[in-house]
């Protein structure tokens, strides 16, 4: 098994965590995780990767070991944070890449795109939204109300998803056996996310996510006009992103592969071993 190395560099004084690990040499992909999470989502995937490419993994700021300004300090948006994994990758020589995006991870990863589209050589997108479908109402709507309208009643409707509970949810909804998710996994993110302050960071977050939904025509435009491969491997049990959301990217990119897997939104921790395969088997034939 591959030596994973985990690493901090500096980026316009924010500190960076980061795992990496194989060749430097080797193609690189990059993994970008969602929401409650940080790299640790990816602690088994990048060794399992890491023989045939340099697998690298970034904690967001305000997530995981990397900075969590507060929000005085860092206007906590998906820009910001695109901007920061710009620089981060520059810092870390990586210049062309897959990219692996996750739940917060794709809104980040299209940002990029946008920016330099010749940097991505592919997109691997595992529960990663890039469309109006898949997105289920009963979870978002409280989100959507929040950025419109940030009144003190629709915080408070939003506060559970910062808790516990909600954050245990996240890992065990539609996985068909449960016993299969270590927890460990949320007790992780549940300790991060009740440090001082990160609770406003990812209310910010929440917020500004409506910002992603007015990129996606110019992602789609990148998606049709460059050809770039993509394979959307979704657990098909989701209920923050539902398989629409996976099936969608046949309309931009006829020939994307897309698997659904009998698992939820955390697929790594219940199908690690199917979506290694997968990506492998994918990533040799584009």
């Amino acid at each position: 098994m591959a030596v994973v190395q985990h690493r901090i560099v500096s980026v316009s004084g924010l500190d960076v965590f980061y795992r990496e690990a194989g060749p430097q040499e080797a193609p690189a992909i990059l993994l970008l995780h969602g929401y409650p999470a940080s790299s640790h989502m990816f602690r088994h995937l990048i060794p399992a990767l890491a023989d045939r490419y340099r697998v690298i993994a970034p904690d967001h700021i305000g997530f995981g070991r990397s900075s969590n300004p507060s929000v005085d300090d860092f206007a906590y948006t998906f820009k910001n944070l695109a901007e920061v994994t710009s620089a981060f990758l520059e810092a870390v020589g990586v210049n062309r890449y897959t990219v692996y995006v996750q739940d917060y991870g794709a809104p980040i990863a299209w940002r990029l795109a946008l920016a330099n589209p010749e940097s991505v050589e592919g997109v691997i997108s595992q529960n990663g939204n890039a469309y109006e479908e898949g997105f289920v109402p009963g979870f978002w709507d409280p989100i959507w109300n929040y950025g419109a309208e940030p009144s003190a009643s629709h915080e408070q409707a939003l506060r559970p998803a910062l808790g516990r509970e909600a954050i245990e949810w996240q890992y065990t909804h539609g996985v068909p056996d449960v016993a299969t998710v270590a927890p460990d996994v949320w007790e992780h993110d549940i300790a991060l996310m009740a440090r001082p302050g990160v609770d406003r960071a990812q209310l910010a977050l929440f917020a500004d996510y409506a910002s992603n939904r007015a990129l996606y025509p110019q992602v789609h435009d990148w998606l049709r006009g460059s050809a770039t491969p993509v394979l959307a491997i979704w657990g098909r049990n989701d209920e923050i992103f539902d398989p629409a959301g996976a099936t969608a990217f046949a309309r931009d990119v006829p020939d994307a592969r897309i698997e659904l897997l009998d698992g939820g939104h955390f697929l790594l921790e219940s199908h690690l071993d199917e979506v290694v395969k997968i990506i492998r088997e994918w990533r040799a034939a584009v």
